[in-house]
């Protein structure tokens, strides 16, 4: 294949790619604005404005229970931006006769307090926002669901990363709200191990840098460059990685470089040098130590909808030779849990924005709990 015949195959490819991407009505975005909305810490805030996006309308049955809303929930200093208009995600979910086809389901992808648009730090109180925790977050997504969207269920809570963990306490909290759970990328259990160290790493290294100043820095601390290190690293042990593709992980698109020769030196430096220009060492900081109330284990057995979590083999930060989800899944009365093999498909914790692994799972998941559902109805009636 000659030169320009690959380059005219490579447009149409991402030419391609775009267009399934866009297979998909628009979302629609809107702020939520919860008044006196209380911390745990004893702090307020008198307006926390929670931004969202939503595709697809709102459909209720005749006893008027919200039938066909699905939530969608980010990871860490991530937004619900993150899913849109990715084709690895959006593109693989949300189109016509999709697992999750927008012109069916209500999908509703909020932006975490303290991240997106959300009320955060960088807003301007800087080190005087309140400290928030994934039970706060988790509260002001149930008010915006049932408050400001008028949604009363669920037909799936998910989540990926922090997005998952939020599964795990919406599933403890609100046990009766959702008729299926579906968990990516996380663990039910306090966070420790190499999820507490690359935490840990970036709070000190923020805290502990005069230029922070205690929180009131007039630039960007050189500290912040720190908080991206460890996720650039673990791109760049993909470009080493004999069994992953040419081009390495999700930062490296194959619509996004010309050469399959990259350095690591050069993934890195790219990589923190847009993350410096659009993030905020403040909501880094107060992002990172949200985790610190995190921890579901006692109560795995509140949860009342069917269960399914799925983490990959190798996914550094939650790694599956520990046996953690394999034990904890047990006291899920109706939970199940999958680990997806290493493969050239596979991306390390990233895996969970790649559908196609798991959509299959997904689809099975919303066909068993329809069919759980019409068994009920019938038994009603």
């Amino acid at each position: 294949m000659s030169s320009s015949t690959r380059i005219v195959a490579l447009l149409l490819f991402c030419a391609a790619k775009t267009l399934r991407a866009a297979d998909y009505p628009a979302p629609a975005e809107a702020d939520y604005t919860i008044r006196n909305f209380k911390f745990t810490s004893g702090e307020s805030l008198p307006e926390l404005r929670i931004h969202y996006r939503t595709l697809g309308k709102p459909e209720k049955d005749a006893q008027g229970k919200t039938r066909n809303a699905v939530l969608i929930m980010h990871g860490t200093t991530g937004s619900g931006a993150q899913f849109i208009p990715r084709p690895e995600f959006a593109g693989e979910l949300f189109g016509k006769d999709q697992p999750l086809d927008a012109t069916k389901f209500f999908i509703v992808l909020p932006d975490g307090i303290g991240h997106g648009k959300s009320s955060k730090p960088s807003d301007g109180l800087d080190a005087k926002f309140p400290h928030y925790g994934y039970i706060e977050m988790v509260e002001a997504q149930y008010r915006l669901l049932t408050d400001g969207l008028g949604v009363n269920h669920a037909r799936l809570v998910m989540g990926t990363s922090m997005g998952g963990m939020h599964a795990w306490l919406w599933g403890e909290t609100h046990p009766e709200f959702m008729d299926a759970l579906m968990p990516l990328a996380s663990l039910p259990t306090q966070i420790s191990g190499r999820n507490r160290a690359w935490r840990r790493m970036i709070i000190d290294a923020i805290r502990s840098d005069p230029a922070w100043n205690g929180g009131e820095y007039k630039a960007q601390p050189p500290s912040l460059r720190t908080a991206e290190v460890p996720n650039a690293i673990a791109r760049v042990a993909l470009l080493r990685d004999p069994v992953a593709r040419p081009l390495g992980g999700p930062v490296v698109e194959v619509c996004a470089v010309a050469k399959r020769d990259l350095k690591a030196d050069e993934v890195l430096d790219k990589f923190v040098a847009d993350y410096m220009k659009t993030s905020d060492a403040n909501d880094v900081l107060y992002a990172l130590e949200a985790s610190h109330d995190y921890d579901p284990g006692p109560n795995l057995d509140k949860i009342r909808a069917p269960l399914l979590a799925i983490n990959s083999a190798d996914d550094l930060i939650n790694p599956p030779e520990l046996g953690i989800l394999e034990r904890e899944i047990k006291r899920v009365p109706h939970g199940r849990a999958i680990v997806i093999p290493l493969s050239d498909k596979t991306r390390g914790h990233g895996s969970h924005t790649i559908a196609a692994l798991w959509k299959d799972q997904l689809a099975k998941l919303l066909k068993e709990t329809e069919k759980q559902l019409e068994i009920s109805r019938l038994r009603s009636e």
